[in-house]
């Protein structure tokens, strides 16, 4: 899986250097090596896991073929303004700016478990939004789980007691 992830320098702001799955995505053997370690991972890990909760918009391609996997449900945490209905939003710091997330007010229900997925991890900001949003609806979030983890930023930390995983790390 290592080497289909390539790495671009100065993206998208000069001194960043982005992970790029693209090359994973099309490798459809690459993708479906992805998606059993994961789903080997969820299975050991967690006896019960009602939803897979995908954050926008990398999560999006990991999450359904994962809940579809272990037979649950995918809800959706999109950027500001692109869920109907009744939201439940929260703003936080990015590396290079600020941002919003929201949930669907009845994504889930009080005392549900939710692992979150996302294809990266790098300071932590988006994947602790996402905890926040859930944890006002009352889940229980199991895990947050991601293919790469950029060791160097320390994101990890800003999740505190919620377990993390990894399946690719970088310094």
């Amino acid at each position: 899986l290592r080497e289909r992830v390539r790495p671009f320098p100065d993206f998208p702001v000069p001194g960043v250097l982005f992970r790029d799955i693209s090359p994973l995505l099309k490798d459809p053997a690459a993708f479906r090596t992805l998606i059993d370690l994961l789903e080997d991972h969820l299975r050991v890990s967690f006896p019960k896991i009602d939803f897979i909760a995908g954050l926008d918009s990398r999560g999006f391609l990991i999450g359904p073929p994962l809940a579809q996997r272990l037979g649950i449900g995918f809800v959706l945490i999109r950027k500001k303004g692109k869920l109907p209905g009744p939201t439940e939003s929260v703003s936080y710091a990015l590396e290079y700016g600020k941002a919003e997330l929201e949930i669907q007010s009845d994504a889930v229900e009080p005392g549900q478990k939710v692992v979150i997925v996302d294809d990266l991890l790098a300071t932590g900001g988006t994947m602790h939004a996402a905890c926040e949003l859930l944890k006002r609806l009352k889940a229980e979030v199991l895990e947050c789980l991601v293919i790469i983890e950029l060791k160097l930023l320390k994101g990890s930390e800003k999740l505190k007691s919620i377990p993390f995983y990894s399946l690719l790390q970088y310094d």
